[in-house]
């Protein structure tokens, strides 16, 4: 199967590329520079050149790639497992005030939502997409959503008790289902 997959020079991104070439898999991995492209093509990886910013080249790349069913959003099984969420500008203040007030070695959940159900993300994208929303069984999960099944099928409520009680943090930005209500996620 070619699979895309975004930031694929990076430290998450490069991991699920060698997973994925030892699958037996091609991969299609986003480049933002020639030097990425570069250590791309060092892996056996075809290079496409773009950026997180740029919808237009997402959506090249997604086109491009086998992995994915044309014109459904999906979730698993009854979809009431959860994902914990947050803005990308609340993770920001995260980092910055545990960079100012934790203790070396700290650990803490940037999360503003303890968990979203899978569900509810699937329908909502599914309805920004005017597409069908459909439930899969575990049984297929694996062909449809490839490496990302496993996390799918998890529940995963997440606290962030501890970061707002020792940081003094308090999410203040849009949530998941709003953000992909009303973000730039599907405007072209």
């Amino acid at each position: 199967m070619r699979v895309f997959v975004t930031c694929a020079t990076g430290f998450i991104g490069q991991a699920v590329v060698q997973e994925l070439l030892s699958a037996g898999h091609r991969v299609l991995g986003l480049a933002r520079s020639d030097k990425g492209a570069e250590s791309l093509a060092a892996l056996g990886v075809e290079a496409h050149r773009g950026s997180l910013g740029d919808l237009d080249s997402l959506k090249r790349g997604a086109s491009a790639s086998d992995a994915r069913e044309k014109g459904v959003s999906a979730y698993i099984g009854d979809g009431l497992n959860r994902w914990p969420a947050t803005h990308r500008l609340d993770a920001a203040r995260v980092f910055q005030l545990a960079l100012d007030k934790a203790s070396a070695g700290s650990t803490f959940h940037a999360v503003a939502e303890e968990g979203v159900s899978i569900k509810d993300i699937a329908e909502i994208i599914g309805k920004q997409l005017n597409v069908p929303v459909v439930s899969k069984a575990k049984e297929e999960a694996q062909q449809h959503f490839g490496w990302l099944a496993f996390a799918l099928m998890g529940d995963n409520p997440t606290s962030s008790a501890k970061t707002r009680e020792q940081l003094g943090w308090s999410p203040v930005h849009a949530s998941l289902i709003s953000d992909l209500k009303e973000g730039t996620y599907f405007k072209n």
